[in-house]
């Protein structure tokens, strides 16, 4: 696995939208202060990856991937393994009650010779690719398909974090045997032991299934198919024999069929003409007929009477007069008599009326002359208050006069005060006012009443006035119109003899209704009677008709019941000839039934010689022989399939057997993992020597790195070649050897991995501030010569100038109040 592009925003201390390009960085430095978050950015890989990051302690530890403050944090990874190119992307959340969870994540695989460039385009995400996982859960499986290595490995191989640098050196021979075998891709051969010994077992399946198949197939030997074909050839015999004999027996069949057909006949013919037999009611049937002819024309005679009655009745009301016209005239007589007591009671009410509209006109003429007499007094009143106040304002100034001073009023000098009165006149003069207005206004309603009543008494005797005289212009006319009316008397006379002669003239109407039902009803039993007598005769056609092949003689169609005795007659003599033929006409069929019997008894002896069931019923022989030559036949063939079949598992199971053999011995061999053993002790042989050599040039030629039963140790040189366990080791020194295994896995089993697990870099995230100035260069020459090689990428996570000097790329990362942040420096 190889990054490329990480891009992150809200992740950890990189709160800002943050870009770190390694395209070509082959050899770089994640550099700048303590603190400033150069291991977040390994962080930010992994976590694309994997989900979680070592030093977070787990899942628990989500939380940290969030900036302070920030709501969510993302973060895409584009790398490169096994010359396929990926993009890892994961987004966290924190939701409305504080919880942190991954709200996305997704693997993609990009299409070949995409420009990582154009990510900064607004590319969305269905363009970056076919998308291989789109899940957390499915993230797990694509991940490891893609970089080959799980989580604890690839943070012991390829990305080595603080505080982890010497997990591998340090790792149980079991953790690190499974690491190696995923680093070389020997898990193949423990899925070839897998799929040997499944399909050992698929083959003695097969090989079991065979036996039990070939078990069953019994009865398949020679002399069995010599007993098939002999029965073939019995029944093909009985099949030639039955055809043979058929046609005799068909025209046996044929001769009795005819014989009973022509029996059959006779039978019918007989039983037609029995059938012959006049109607039970015919000798009632033409009696019926006059007796209704008879009352038929009496129904009609009575009809003719009752509408001579009626007619007469209408003449005699058409010369009645007009009804209508008479109940008008009386009707006019009343109107009249009501008109004219109208008339003479409205003239007393005109006289009242007058009366009264004179004594109002009068009574209001009156209380006109006192009201005026009122308002007379009230304006004396109204001056008498006037000059009672004029007196009180008098005797007011005169209280303050005193002789010889000058008047207020007329600026005289006064040369005497007269007395003060003993009282004002003021209020009783005001008393007096105040009854004249009482007075006055009461007269006044007197005349607005008085007047009101007179002009109602006016428009009422108007009115009477006008209907009396529509009264008597409404009695002139009705007095002109009945001038030279009988009387009401006659005309009620006149009236009642009109209703008389309707009253007789509805009654003869009734009378010819009841006549017409009646001639009616006779007509219908004409009607009946003679469609008896028609029905009759349809009878006597019906059965003449059926017998007419016979020859019957010709009939009187005017008398039936003569018509029917001759038919009858007929019939009879006809019947009793048809008897007499009839004995040797079932001697005929008895004697065709026995010729047929004849052959189907021989037809059934050559059925009970081939062991067969002789025919019984309608069945047709020559079906039932074909049928069991075919079943013959078919009984051959499965016998020469079986054999076949048999021949042909007989192979299948020579071939399963040497397939199950073959796969169990395979898978017998790589059952004890000789080979896988032998496999990664060669590469840890490698390892060993590759990160000896690497050790000694860092330790001065202090310590080889070997191995013994998986553990390693290494060879003190400067202490008499002593073996110390590798665990024994000061802080540097494990650095130092951990520092040489890192860089052997990155150089001697990369180029011996088959699969995607290839240890394309390497980052280092530890402290190289511990090594002296001497080592520093030797790491530092180390790490160029590695990378160098050009196939490898090689990141160092360090503070120490010295050593960040001599890397050609640097990233560095500085930290301010909005976060951290990434700046590339040198080529």
């Amino acid at each position: 696995m190889r990054p490329l592009r990480l891009d992150l925003a809200g992740f950890t201390a990189f709160r800002d939208a943050t870009t770190v390009d390694f395209t070509d960085a082959d050899f770089f430095a994640l550099v700048g202060p303590t603190g400033a978050g150069k291991s977040s950015v390994l962080d930010a890989i992994c976590f694309a990856l994997y989900g979680t990051v070592p030093r977070w302690g787990g899942a628990r530890g989500l939380a940290n991937a969030l900036a302070p403050s920030a709501a969510e944090a993302r973060v895409r990874l584009v790398f490169e393994s096994a010359g396929a190119r990926y993009v890892a992307t994961r987004v966290v959340r924190r939701d409305s009650r504080g919880t942190v969870k991954t709200g996305n994540a997704g693997l993609q695989l990009m299409p070949p010779g995409f420009d990582v460039t154009k990510l900064d385009t607004g590319l969305s995400p269905d363009d970056l690719g076919e998308v291989i996982a789109g899940t957390p859960a499915e993230m797990d499986e694509a991940v490891l398909e893609a970089v080959g290595l799980p989580y604890e490995q690839f943070t012991s191989c390829v990305l080595l974090p603080q505080g982890q640098f010497a997990d591998f050196l340090h790792a149980k021979p079991a953790t690190r045997q499974q690491i190696l075998v995923n680093l070389l891709g020997l898990g193949v051969y423990e899925e070839v032991q897998k799929l040997a010994t499944a399909r050992a077992g698929k083959a003695e399946a097969a090989l079991a299934a065979v036996d039990r198949v070939l078990g069953g197939l019994t009865g398949i030997d020679d002399e069995a198919l010599a007993a098939v074909s002999a029965r073939v050839d019995q029944l093909r015999d009985l099949a030639a024999g039955v055809d043979a004999a058929v046609p005799e027996l068909l025209r046996a069949r044929t001769a009795a069929g005819a014989a009973e057909q022509a029996l059959a006949t006779l039978d019918a013919e007989l039983a037609e003409l029995t059938r012959v037999r006049p109607p039970a009611d015919l000798a009632t049937v033409a009696e019926a007929v006059a007796a209704a002819r008879a009352e038929a024309a009496e129904a009609t005679a009575a009809v003719a009477v009752a509408e001579e009655r009626e007619e007469k009745l209408r003449g005699e009301l058409a010369a009645a007069g007009d009804p209508a016209a008479l109940r008008l005239r009386l009707q006019a007589h009343t109107e009249r008599d009501r008109v004219a007591v109208e008339a003479a009671t409205l003239a007393e009410t005109v006289t009242e009326a007058d009366d009264a509209h004179r004594a109002a006109v009068t009574a209001v003429t009156a209380a006109r002359a006192a009201a005026e007499r009122a308002d007379q007094e009230l304006e004396a009143a109204r001056a008498a208050y006037q000059e009672a106040q004029t007196a009180d304002r008098a005797a007011a100034l005169r209280a303050h006069l005193h002789a010889g001073a000058p008047c207020p009023v007329c600026t005289q000098p006064v040369t005497e005060v007269p007395a003060l009165p003993a009282g004002s006149a003021v209020p009783a003069a005001e008393a007096a006012g105040k009854s004249a207005r009482a007075a006055a206004d009461a007269a006044n309603r007197q005349v607005t009443d008085r007047d009101r009543a007179a002009r109602e008494l006016e428009r009422t005797l108007d009115a009477a006035r006008a209907r009396h005289e529509q009264l008597t212009a409404r009695l002139a006319d009705l007095d002109g119109a009945l001038a030279d009316s009988p009387g009401p008397e006659t005309l009620r006379r006149e009236l009642d003899g009109i209703a008389g002669l309707r009253r007789d003239l509805e009654t003869a109407g009734g009378a010819v209704r009841a006549a017409r039902e009646t001639a009616r009803r006779a007509r219908a039993g004409v009607e009946a009677a003679e469609e008896r007598l028609r029905g009759a005769w349809r009878a006597f056609d019906t059965v003449r008709d059926a017998v007419a092949r016979f020859g019957p003689p010709a009939a009187d169609r005017d008398d039936v019941t003569a018509a029917w005795t001759g038919l009858c007659d007929w019939a009879a003599g006809a019947a009793d000839e048809r008897r007499a033929g009839r004995a040797a006409a079932v001697g005929a069929v008895d004697a065709a039934h026995a010729d047929a019997e004849a052959v189907l008894a021989r037809i059934g002896a050559l059925f009970t010689a081939a062991g067969l069931d002789a025919p019984a019923g309608d069945h047709d022989p020559v079906r039932l022989a074909a049928v069991a030559v075919e079943r013959a036949e078919a009984e051959h063939r499965r016998l020469e399939e079986r054999r076949e079949q048999a021949r042909e598992l007989t192979e299948q199971r020579a071939g399963h057997e040497r397939e199950s053999q073959v796969a169990r011995t395979l898978a017998g061999h790589l059952r004890a993992n000789n080979f896988e053993r032998w496999l990664l002790a060669e590469a840890l042989d490698l390892l060993v020597d590759g990160a000896s050599r690497i050790l000694r040039d860092l330790t001065g030629g202090q310590y080889d790195l070997g191995h013994d039963k998986g553990e390693f140790f290494v060879v003190d040189h400067h202490d008499a070649g002593l073996r110390r366990n590798v665990r024994t080791l000061s802080g540097g020194e494990t650095f130092q050897a951990s520092l040489a295994l890192a860089l052997a896995l990155s150089e001697q089993l990369a180029g011996m991995s088959t699969t995607t697990a290839s240890l394309e870099s390497i980052v280092l995230d530890e402290g190289f501030g511990t090594l002296d100035a001497a080592t520093l260069d030797t790491v530092a020459a180390t790490l160029e010569n590695l990378a160098a090689r050009g196939d490898r990428m090689v990141g160092v996570v360090t503070h120490v100038p010295a050593l960040a000097e001599r890397i050609p790329v640097r990233f560095e990362v500085r930290k301010d109040a909005r976060g951290a942040h990434v700046e590339r420096v040198g080529r």
